[in-house]
């Protein structure tokens, strides 16, 4: 009886432990859980407008801002200061803001500039103009420094709104016109929209007209936009709209007529303001050493004087000895007869410095505004309270942003930001007692956040705080010596490498291996879905299976695999690297180089994917670093050098061609081209402000060029288009923001033409699309013109003593290794016709294979693949 009933409390005792793990396991497992949504930061999942920009010039580092460098002058002086301060002695005042009768109605008629085309049209209409209106709108709530979310043109005829983050990355076309010393830009109260514009887009005005300077000068009751509008225009505004999200895309109506009114009434307020000048009285006029000021455009050019002072401000960074540390002390000072006798008091400003570090590091980490992180009053609260618990921590926050609404007469609570609610875990970190150094704290959080194995996303503008040009010196500081963590050169190689990832790899796979048969039921090869989709949409094929696809052919192919006596085409493919197995991301990448490859015959390298395979970035820069080495050892081999080294024209040598101006020489006597295209770069664009000295310098480099004679501007643009293909070309119209002079370009139409040589590569047993012009150089010297005097195969030996002759055609590059490409090609051709070729391939598959010793290379592939 004993027995049972002990038995029967053992079973009790083990059913009620059992049951107590059960729920222990399920609460752990719970807590887990929730700490891990809690420290996955909101940007994963949130997508912010300024993070599709590709080129931020303002980025959230510790490191100061660099302006815009004309020349070789130091980069901390205005690039326009001689520009600025010759209006500033000698204002331009004899144009008209407006002509005519002004109708005070706006129509809905305006042009919404949204597309390069678009811009640069705008452009055109602006470079014609005497003067135009500009406004901006900005958006600071969500960005550490702040965004121009759009800029508001007016001419006398029409108004533009240029949408600023669709065109973030090309706005610079701009520059041209906003930097014309000849063009009057109006502003409004210009003091931040001037530096605004040389912080994102590195846009500099020069000759303005501040209708608020005019108001100064005038000694108006008010100066704002709103009193000028209502004064002249009889229109009333509502500034409500000032604080709307710029951001939101499409604009609500009154978003777009409130961004219209700021700029459409602004030339004929100058307008009557710079009348009002012309009326004023100068009182110097009974002074004879004053007779110069004593006429009626006194008072307009200290308008335009005050005006233009405004255009030498230069942008620059806020940059502290520590993070927060200005904020901390103003808040301290805010505080100190609150808090100042009691005995917590060292506490509480130590623990405001920390907050205020942390919010100015995850401000800037985040990119999001010091307020919208924590605000003033959240930071005192927390300071003062010390709350342990998550849900105090959020309740802290928010009762001191509501009270602070409350003392401010606003009905606009706050509540924990985002921010906040993904890093709560922090706050424990934070309120320790253990923590002397901010410094050490910085780092452990930066460590934390945004190291190698970091909970927050890189970005173009978090990516500097790891840099080691930071003025704060991160990398050369330990975090702590127990696990003597260094911000060094490692990591930010790897915050480099994280960055590369994210923007240059395939952003879905590459190989989706559909399958593609024969009319008689046999396998052709595998492709992605767009190649089985165009079969499809021209029935030329019908679909037998789903999942994954497939589809047989209704007519008879060209070819078979076992034509090739290759079973690489008809094997199923695995979206990983080649090297090593990764498969969160990987690369295309070519074995044969595109400077070879895309001067092999046409049979040989269309519908071919065996020498394209997948990497990851590790394997890429071993395989690409050991492909370049060996570009030398061919280079040497076959005596042909990497690049030209000298170029010289032979327009006027008649007796090399007989023909035109397209005649070039390669050889000794001449110049480098990237050396020439540089120096004529820099003559068109800063030649006049350049010093003499260096003027004459950047002449001779291209007088060599042309055999020395003296040079004309039509020369400079002719030779900064020396050896560029199509489309290098294309990229620099695109960053100059203008066509060059057309007589000097080849036509679209000879840019767009097809070439043979520049083919696509589709694999019929592939998914690869591969442009090669977008690889290397897709250029080649014409065979046709080689002289006499070369040697046998046709190339430029290593002593370039023998003058080679070469049509500069539209598809001639000789800015990087498309010549010595094409010579190597045509010699193997020449001395081992195409059995050449294909040794030349097998030695570049050796180099590929001993360079990352490749383990998951797909079925069928081989070095001694045969074309």
């Amino acid at each position: 009886m004993d027995n049972k009933i002990k038995m029967k409390l053992a079973i009790t005792i083990s059913s009620c432990l059992a049951v107590i793990s059960i729920l222990l396991a399920n609460r752990y497992r719970k807590q887990r859980k929730r700490k891990q949504n809690l420290s996955s930061c909101y940007l994963k999942s949130e997508a912010k407008p300024q993070h599709n920009f590709k080129r931020v010039l303002a980025n959230n580092s510790y490191a100061p801002f660099k302006h815009l460098k004309l020349d070789d002058s130091c980069s901390d002086l205005h690039p326009y200061e001689s520009e600025i301060k010759a209006l500033l002695e000698k204002p331009q005042v004899e144009f008209e803001f407006f002509n005519g009768s002004m109708d005070m109605e706006m129509s809905d008629k305006y042009v919404w500039v949204d597309d390069e085309s678009k811009l640069k049209e705008l452009v055109e209409v602006l470079s014609k103009e005497r003067v135009f209106a500009v406004d901006t709108e900005q958006h600071s709530l969500h960005s550490f420094l702040g965004f121009t979310a759009l800029i508001q043109i007016s001419t006398r005829e029409e108004d533009y709104l240029v949408d600023t983050i669709a065109l973030h990355d090309i706005m610079r076309i701009l520059s041209p016109v906003f930097a014309d010393p000849n063009i009057c830009k109006v502003f409004h109260g210009a003091d931040n929209d001037v530096i605004w514009l040389q912080r994102d887009f590195h846009i500099y005005v020069v000759n303005l007209f501040d209708t608020a300077k005019a108001c100064d000068v005038l000694s108006k009751p008010q100066r704002s936009l709103a009193y000028l509008l209502e004064t002249y225009c009889g229109v009333t505004t509502n500034k409500f709209y000032q604080r709307e999200d710029w951001r939101q895309r499409p604009f609500p109506i009154d978003m777009v007529e409130y961004a219209r009114m700021d700029a459409h009434y602004l030339l004929y307020i100058a307008h009557c303001l710079v009348s009002e000048l012309k009326l004023q009285k100068n009182d110097n006029s009974a002074s004879e050493n004053s007779a110069c000021l004593d006429d009626k455009y006194y008072f307009v050019f200290e308008a335009y004087r005050r005006s233009n002072v405004l255009c030498l401000q230069l942008f620059t960074k806020e940059l502290e000895a520590s993070p927060g540390q200005s904020a901390a002390s103003s808040i301290i000072s805010r505080h100190v007869n609150d808090h100042k006798s009691s005995t917590n008091y060292t506490r509480f400003q130590e623990l405001v410095r920390r907050l205020c570090s942390w919010r100015d590091l995850m401000a800037r980490m985040h990119d999001e505004s010091l307020k919208y992180v924590l605000s003033d009053s959240a930071i005192v609260a927390l300071a003062e309270n010390v709350p342990l618990t998550a849900t105090d921590i959020c309740n802290t926050i928010s009762q001191a942003d509501i009270d602070t609404d409350l003392l401010n007469s606003t009905s606009n609570p706050r509540f924990p930001s985002s921010v906040v609610l993904s890093h709560l875990d922090d706050f424990e970190y934070l309120f320790q007692d253990e923590i002397n150094n901010l410094d050490e704290m910085f780092q452990l959080i930066l460590k934390k956040h945004l190291g190698p194995n970091g909970s927050c996303p890189f970005s173009l503008y978090n990516y500097g705080l790891l840099s080691k040009s930071n003025d704060f010196k991160v990398s050369k500081r330990l975090v702590t010596k127990e696990n003597g963590y260094k911000f060094s050169r490692q990591v930010a190689r790897k915050a480099s490498r994280e960055l590369f990832v994210q923007k240059f790899s395939c952003k879905s796979p590459v190989y989706h291996n559909c399958r593609i048969y024969a009319n008689d039921g046999r396998l052709l090869c595998y492709c992605d879905r767009r190649k089985l989709e165009w079969y499809l949409q021209r029935d030329l094929a019908k679909l037998v299976d789903e999942d994954p696809p497939a589809i047989i052919l209704l007519f008879e192919p060209k070819g078979r695999p076992e034509d090739e006596g290759n079973d690489f085409y008809i094997q199923s493919k695995k979206n990983i690297c080649v090297g090593c197995g990764e498969g969160n991301h990987y690369l295309r990448y070519r074995i044969i180089p595109s400077c070879y490859r895309i001067h092999f015959p046409e049979h040989l390298k269309s519908h071919r994917s065996h020498d394209i395979v997948l990497v990851c970035v590790d394997c890429h820069e071993k395989a690409h670093s050991s492909a370049e080495k060996y570009k030398k050892k061919v280079a040497s081999e076959f005596g042909i050098p990497l690049f030209v080294h000298k170029v010289v024209n032979s327009v006027e040598d008649q007796d090399v061609s007989g023909s035109s101006a397209s005649v070039m020489k390669l050889g000794d006597g001449g110049v480098s081209p990237l050396e020439l295209r540089t120096a004529a770069m820099a003559l068109i664009r800063h030649g006049p402000r350049m010093p003499p000295k260096r003027r004459e310098e950047l002449k001779e480099v291209v007088k060599k060029y042309y055999g020395g004679r003296d040079i004309s501007e039509e020369d400079l643009e002719n030779a900064l288009l020396v050896g560029m293909s199509p489309h290098e070309r294309r990229r620099l119209r695109k960053k100059r923001g203008m066509s060059l002079n057309s007589r000097n370009l080849v036509s679209d139409k000879e840019f767009d033409s097809p070439d043979k040589a520049l083919t696509t590569d589709m694999e019929d047993g592939s998914e690869f699309n591969n442009n090669e012009t977008e690889t290397e150089n897709t250029s080649i010297l014409d065979p046709d013109v080689v002289g006499s005097s070369a040697k046998q195969n046709g190339y430029i030996g290593p002593s370039g003593n023998e003058g080679v002759f070469a049509t500069c055609s539209s598809k001639l590059s000789l800015l990087g290794h498309g010549p010595h490409g094409k010579q190597v090609v045509d010699f193997l051709l020449k001395e081992h016709g195409e059995d050449g070729i294909r040794e030349f391939c097998q030695r570049w598959r050796q180099v590929f294979v001993e360079a990352i010793h490749p383990r998951f290379l797909p079925a069928g592939w081989d070095v001694t693949h045969r074309i």
